[in-house]
């Protein structure tokens, strides 16, 4: 897949090639709205908290009589039945939301996003973005880029990169993230999505060559059936070789004439 280059200028270079193993993956939209639950559940800080009867500070004094008052029978002031006391069932702080997911839903999650917008058509390249940090300039680059002003803009940069940090963090709606920090919520929420060119090859160093733990289980598994077929060819019995017997050849019987016995008189 290819989109669109664009210089520092703003004006269009030509095109840049995306790995089709990031941006033409299958897309499994339950499995990125699974990855997006995940990932904001893990960021959940429950603050609601309410205090049960044990927590209650107050006395532990009878408030009257067990009996003969005609009331019901009271016990301590700090029940929940009563206007002061503990919280039954309330929300607590010490809730845990988070979740996990395999390391292999998790990238397929994350290729499919990719995908995802790059067929929409949401994705284009940057080349390079000089070390200027003026918000003004940028702002400048934005309006010759084919994007809208005033929606979620997220750019991908390949590592650190002073300029582009310092440049975005003021103005709303645009974010500037690493290729190694890439995640479904951003790429989700983002309408236009940046890319700088060396950023594609960290994304795809990281992510796509990163997965070499299966490739080298494949290779693995395939060298062992390779050396169980070696062995199990070199453990058979050897059949011995059974001597061919020479058929003797049968010559064609020549026919003789038969001579009839002479009659006696």
């Amino acid at each position: 897949m290819k989109i669109d280059l664009f210089t520092a200028t703003g004006t269009k270079k030509g095109s840049l090639e995306l790995p089709a193993r990031l941006f033409e993956a299958r897309i499994n939209k339950g499995l990125m709205h699974l990855a997006l639950v995940r990932q904001l559940s893990n960021r959940r800080h429950p603050i609601a908290h309410v205090k049960h009867r044990g927590e209650v500070v107050g006395t532990t004094k009878k408030a009257f009589a067990q009996k003969h008052t005609g009331n019901a029978r009271r016990g301590a002031l700090r029940s929940p039945l009563l206007r002061g006391g503990g919280k039954s069932f309330g929300p607590r702080n010490e809730v845990n939301y988070t979740k996990d997911m395999p390391k292999k839903m998790r990238r397929a999650a994350l290729f499919s996003c990719l995908s995802f917008r790059a067929k929409e058509g949401a994705i284009i390249g940057l080349e390079n973005y000089p070390e200027d940090t003026k918000t003004k300039n940028f702002m400048t680059l934005l309006q010759k880029l084919p994007v809208e002003f005033g929606r979620r803009i997220v750019i991908i940069t390949a590592g650190r990169h002073r300029g582009l940090e310092l440049a975005t963090r003021n103005i709303p709606r645009v974010k500037a993230i690493f290729a190694q920090y890439m995640n479904p919520e951003d790429l989700l929420n983002a309408k236009y999505i940046i890319f700088m060119e060396d950023a594609v090859k960290v994304a795809e160093d990281t992510f796509a060559k990163g997965d070499s733990v299966t490739e080298k289980r494949t290779k693995k598994d395939e060298a062992r059936v390779v050396a169980d077929k070696e062995k199990k060819a070199s453990a058979a019995p050897k059949v011995a070789k059974v001597p061919k017997t020479k058929v003797a050849s049968k010559k064609p019987a020549t026919k003789k004439a038969a001579k009839s016995p002479k009659a006696t008189a």
